[in-house]
């Protein structure tokens, strides 16, 4: 497969090249901030949906006639695989599942979050808020951004994952080898799948061109481990974008926007970003100690107070960052936590 480097291939142009490979796009549409998501349709044997999009009626609609242009219905997919636990991506595993009888493929530390959903939803609402909290945001708001979380949860489902993947394992299908990377970050479940006969990456919303993949806070999965309570969700995705620049993919397929050919440049420039955004963090605390919702307010504005846990996920990774440098150090205030340069 030939690809021709940056703006020069165009976006239909790139899902053409996928086409010819067996693997089709379907843009999904979602409620989310985020837009559309990315489905794909992998013609092959077992024939393969890699995520399901939201939990809507509307999403349900437009996938069937998306798999109708190609000739399929729910009932003829055989393989389900997931890329992470997020709602835009897992909302419609039970309806298919059940519809198709598909085996269902994810990271094995996904099956046990994934059957129990609602009690995982539950649980990563009340780690939200025990966050917020913790980290200054007001009361008020935390109890407005409760509710808002409890309404998404419609568009989430449960579903049983058949087979466990691990990192490093192979997915096979007739004419093609998936391997299997766990690339934990933007969430504790990131999957990249890797074609490389073709030098095709099936990415999930581990690498997104037109914006920066959120490494949001989240509860460890059941069996990874638990650290201070929560993921370092961005010293965990630095370390896997870092490991996926040095694949030699010649196609990123993503969870969201346009196709890319560039993403070792495009790696280079988020590592950059973490390091610019983690020293403005620092000369924030010039001034004095901080919580990190102040800082967020600071950084971002009112944008802050609407996207307070995004927001919040942002500034703690880089607080992170800085701790583990021994730029930064958490100085505790009562049930508050503040930050203080060293």
């Amino acid at each position: 497969m030939t690809v021709r480097d940056g703006p020069e291939a165009g976006a239909e142009e790139l899902l053409a090249l996928a086409a010819r490979a067996g693997i089709f796009r379907l843009a999904l549409p979602t409620p989310f901030l985020v837009g559309r998501v990315n489905c794909y349709l992998i013609e092959d044997e077992p024939l393969t949906l890699v995520d399901t999009g939201p939990n809507s009626g509307k999403t349900l609609d437009e996938l069937e006639q998306a798999l109708a242009e190609h000739g399929h219905r729910i009932e003829d997919l055989e393989l389900i695989v997931l890329t992470h636990q997020h709602m835009d991506h897992v909302g419609l595993l039970e309806i298919i599942a059940r519809r198709s009888g598909a085996e269902v493929a994810a990271l094995y530390l996904l099956g046990p979050y994934l059957e129990r959903f609602s009690d995982s939803a539950a649980a990563d609402d009340e780690f939200a808020q025990a966050v917020m909290r913790r980290h200054g945001v007001p009361p008020d708001l935390a109890a407005v951004l409760a509710s808002v979380g409890a309404a998404f949860r419609a568009f989430g489902s449960s579903g049983r994952v058949t087979r466990g993947l691990h990192d490093g394992d192979e997915l096979a299908l007739s004419g093609r080898t998936l391997r299997v990377l766990h690339r934990p970050g933007h969430s504790p479940s990131d999957t990249i799948f890797f074609d490389e006969a073709r030098g095709i990456l099936i990415s999930g919303d581990h690498l997104i061109a037109h914006i920066s993949s959120n490494p949001l806070m989240a509860r460890p999965l059941a069996g990874a481990g638990d650290r201070d309570g929560r993921t370092h969700a961005l010293i965990q995705y630095l370390d896997s974008l870092q490991s996926t620049s040095e694949l030699p993919a010649r196609l990123v397929l993503p969870g969201h926007g346009d196709p890319i050919t560039d993403h070792v440049p495009l790696i280079e420039e988020r590592l950059r970003m973490h390091q610019r955004r983690a020293r403005k963090i620092l000369q924030m605390l010039d001034a004095g100690p901080l919580t990190a919702y102040e800082l967020a307010v600071q950084m971002w504005g009112n944008v802050a107070v609407t996207q307070a846990f995004l927001t919040l996920s942002e500034v703690l990774g880089h607080l992170d960052l800085l701790a583990l440098g021994g730029q930064v150090r958490e100085r505790p205030d009562g049930d508050v936590a503040r930050f203080e340069a060293i």
